[in-house]
Order: structure tokens, then sequence, then C-alpha cells
């Protein structure tokens, strides 16, 4: 499975991080990148559940490929799902169904610096991306 370019754009960013202070920056300014989501669309429908912070989450399909936009109320896991979404952009559904989270941060750099309940509201996230994919 190729990586979409956002995604190797991703890679090849934190990859240049030596350490977790460097790559804690980088994930701030990648959060800044997220489409800002309109107050109508921060609401309980689109919000995940599973996660410790707010997040929202919004998906579109455009053609046969999958779009998705999201948001939080916490800066650092803003940064998260703006990695999270390099890696799925435009994903085909059969794609998205196989994005191994763990691979994906641990190639980032990111995952020993993910704590358990960071870790399950990111999977309830690519859960809930899989479901709307699927619907």
């Amino acid at each position: 499975m190729s990586l979409p370019p956002a995604a190797q754009q991703a890679l090849a960013a934190f990859s240049a991080c030596p350490g977790w202070e460097q790559r804690a920056r980088l994930l701030m300014q990648w959060g800044e990148r997220l489409e800002p989501l309109r107050e109508t669309e921060r609401v309980d429908e689109h919000r995940v559940h599973g996660c410790e912070s707010l997040v929202w989450l919004i998906a579109e399909q455009r053609g046969e490929h999958l779009h998705f936009r999201a948001s939080s109320d916490a800066r650092l896991l803003r940064g998260l799902l703006a990695v999270l979404l390099a890696r799925v952009e435009g994903l085909p559904r059969a794609e998205l169904a196989s994005v191994d989270l763990v691979d994906w941060f641990n190639q980032l750099g990111l995952q020993r610096q993910l704590s358990p309940s960071r870790s399950n509201g990111l999977n309830a996230v690519l859960q809930r991306m899989r479901e709307l994919a699927g619907s």
C-alpha cells in the first residue's frame, strides 16, 4: 500500500525531527493546518465518542474517495488528527479499512509518546472514519 502524498510529506517532516520536543512542536504546527469547522459542524452529530477531549469528524465523499475534516478542543490532539487525516486522505474505503494506526504513529516516531487514553481516542476516530465510510 502506498502512502498518500500528504502522508509522505508528514513522514519526511517528522523523520527529520531528532527528538520528542521537535516532534511536539511540529504536531502543533500541523494542527494549525486543519481546515476549521464551522460552529454549526461542532455538534453532537459529528462528535467522536471515546475521546477524553472533544473531537468532531466530518466525512465527505468525493468521487470514489473519502475526504475527512476534523477538529478538537485540545491543541496536541489537533496535531495528531492532522497527521491521521494526512494518512487517510483520499483513500478508497477498502484501503481505509486496512490502515494500521500503531504502525503509522510508529513511522512518525510518535507512538511511544501517546498515552493509552490518546491512543484509545485516536482509535475511536479511525473507527468512526471506517463507520462513516461504510454508510
